[in-house]
């Protein structure tokens, strides 16, 4: 273990070390929505989803996109039904992407409805970044920063998931919060430093993780789990805390880490 990577994670002067970055995911309990009003991003991915995930983060964010083929599982997840039209009740602000993906009925309903649908042939970036460069653009006309909500991500194809996990890595720099959700869980970017996240047990759990991923190894210190880490040192080439336990007494999980880490936490079922 480097002496570099400890004096970094523990040296009281360290203004990362002392920084204590606050985390919630009131997005996933619209009764909590709005205290403090935060402005949300939704961008959907091509990927299935529920439509109970997609109704929660709909109602809790302003501002929706599509990633291309995203505004097909959009368009065929809300077929009509006793409830009458629900896809005139999501409409997405916009759909951006290379559009080798979007269906042409798909394309043809939403631009019926007003909806743009940008091309952008940019090999340079996929189709998630093209959407938060929009997104970007927006904020810098408003001038204020979004916390931006990614559907999808990290289930399906391997290379797609890896590309989500190395595009939240690099935004961690360049932005504030940005969270990725699944049916099963919700995962972000933890920068070094100490994180404090609080625990909505309705929500969230059992199971959580914390995982190095990008990084050559991290010296973790937990506590609220059911087996906290002491200055561990976590790589994969050794110690990877998955399958860990929320404890239900606890209100927070308090993680400090030397190096940036992947944080992810199941997702109650009863939704």
């Amino acid at each position: 273990m480097g002496t570099g990577i400890l004096s970094k994670l523990l040296h009281p002067l360290n203004a990362a070390s002392a920084r204590v970055t606050d985390w919630d995911v009131a997005f996933l309990n619209p009764s909590m929505v709005g205290i403090p009003d935060t402005k949300r991003g939704l961008i959907i991915l091509n990927q299935p989803f529920s439509r109970n995930l997609l109704e929660m983060l709909w109602t809790t964010c302003s501002w929706r996109c599509c990633a291309d083929g995203g505004a097909n599982h959009l368009f065929d997840l809300l077929k009509k039904d006793e409830q009458g039209d629900l896809r005139s009740q999501y409409t997405p602000d916009l759909i951006k992407g290379d559009l080798d993906s979007l269906r042409v009925d798909v394309r043809e309903y939403y631009s019926a409805k007003g909806v743009p649908v940008i091309q952008d042939h940019n090999e340079d970036s996929t189709d998630l970044m093209k959407c938060v460069h929009i997104l970007q653009e927006k904020e810098k006309a408003e001038g204020q920063e979004y916390e931006v909500i990614i559907l999808g991500g990290l289930a399906g194809r391997l290379d797609q998931t890896v590309h989500t996990l190395s595009y939240l890595y690099k935004l961690r720099r360049m932005r504030g919060k940005v969270f990725v959700v699944t049916d099963d869980n919700v995962s972000w970017v933890l920068d070094e430093g100490k994180h404090r996240i609080h625990i909505d047990h309705d929500t969230l759990g059992p199971t959580c993780g914390l995982l190095p991923i990008g990084v050559d190894s991290t010296l973790l210190t937990t506590t609220g789990l059911r087996w906290n880490l002491d200055a561990a040192e976590s790589s994969f080439d050794g110690l990877v805390s998955t399958s860990n336990h929320l404890l239900p007494e606890e209100p927070f999980v308090a993680i400090q880490t030397s190096r940036p880490i992947w944080w992810c936490v199941e997702l109650r079922q009863h939704r």
